[in-house]
């Protein structure tokens, strides 16, 4: 089946504990120490935790309270946003000097495709092998890398040897690769998803592969189809330079749970100024508004609506959102609270993409 497909070279480029790493970088006193951005205060989150603070359990999103607890030595330190995104331009500079079908998925990953790269070279594995050395070279930070024929498999493959290493999957191993393949590991697959699996009698890529897509889409929806493909190794999704913007949203952490309807209303007008200074910033604006809640209990609830037009003023965007607050009674009190804004008319606009490259079965990887 591989072979009726279109083949590329991809690599995912994945920074290894990025903001941990530029801290530890910055500050060398915090090298060798367990180290988590973010989650400092009372009620802080973990953005990032070193690969000391993770041998203790500490993981991003983690309650600072909970990851403290876990790792008493812990040292936390604010993030440094501006420091991170001038880092990571360093970062997308070298990876265009080796392709312009450079798509980021945030600071610290990005899909490249090198399947006709500005050096000429042959393989990917190389490519993959002399940006990690770049990297290391002119930034100081280590990198890890998956190198394969579509964006899923490559990603996969770059946890594999993390930190600090690469996993190649060629074109002749990518079935015998996803067949024991731990379904945990298949990107898109959650622990929800994966514990319902497992109830299901499904562990690996393999005992995926014998469900037939009635089934999957009888037990996961849309998803199923999804994962009916990828375990075959069929990804058609290119590497797009320009991604388009889905969503845009802004949200906030309180330093004590707010308990009724009316604390929070005072809470939404910063925050749905701040959702429209960025929309009028891009020069976007959205139709579907949707009211994010975190409870004490932790338990997330969003409420939606969409209009009949697009929207960025931030009156507007204020108003719709206080409807979805009172429409209907608080579960508990609540914790954090956010805004945002899709179905964004960037979703029209004409945006430059990469075209299929179709290239031969049998190539150097």
């Amino acid at each position: 089946m591989l072979s009726d497909l279109p083949i590329r070279k991809i690599i995912h480029v994945d920074m290894d504990a990025f903001y941990a790493s530029v801290e530890q970088m910055d500050r060398p006193e915090l090298k060798g120490l367990p180290l988590a951005v973010g989650g400092g205060q009372q009620r802080g989150v973990v953005s990032a935790a070193s690969y000391e603070a993770r041998k203790f359990g500490v993981r991003s999103a983690m309650s600072g309270a909970l990851a403290a607890k876990l790792c008493p030595e812990l040292v936390f330190v604010s993030p440094r946003f501006d420091r991170y995104k001038d880092i990571s331009a360093k970062i997308r500079k070298i990876f265009f000097e080796y392709s312009d079908l450079v798509e980021p998925l945030s600071l610290d990953e990005a899909y490249i495709d090198v399947t006709e790269n500005k050096k000429g070279i042959l393989s990917a594995t190389l490519i993959a092998k002399e940006i990690r050395e770049k990297i290391k070279k002119e930034v100081g930070l280590t990198a890890s890398a998956g190198i394969s024929i579509n964006k899923f498999i490559a990603k996969v493959a770059s946890d594999y040897n993390k930190p600090d290493g690469q996993k190649t999957v060629p074109p002749e191993e990518v079935i015998q690769f996803l067949e024991v393949l731990d379904i945990r590991k298949f990107h898109g697959i959650g622990k929800v998803t994966a514990k319902k699996m497992y109830d299901l009698g499904i562990f690996t890529g393999l005992d995926l592969k014998q469900k037939s897509v009635p089934f999957l889409e009888g037990h996961f929806g849309k998803s199923g189809r999804y994962y009916y493909n990828v375990v075959r190794g069929i990804h058609s999704s290119s590497v797009k330079p320009n991604r388009i913007r889905k969503s845009l949203a802004a949200e906030r952490t309180f330093s004590s749970n707010l308990s009724s309807e009316l604390f929070i209303v005072e809470k939404l007008d910063q925050i749905a100024q701040e959702v429209s200074k960025r929309l009028q910033r891009l020069q976007i604006a959205g139709k579907t508004i949707t009211l994010k809640l975190k409870y004490s209990d932790f338990k997330l609830q969003t409420r939606s609506k969409t209009l009949t037009y697009f929207v960025c003023s931030k009156d507007v965007i204020l108003e719709h959102t206080k409807e979805l607050l009172f429409q209907e009674k608080l579960q508990n009190s609540v914790r954090l609270v956010g805004i945002s804004i899709s179905n964004l008319n960037s979703d029209i606009k004409k945006q430059v993409v990469s075209e299929d490259i179709s290239v031969q079965l049998k190539f150097e990887f």
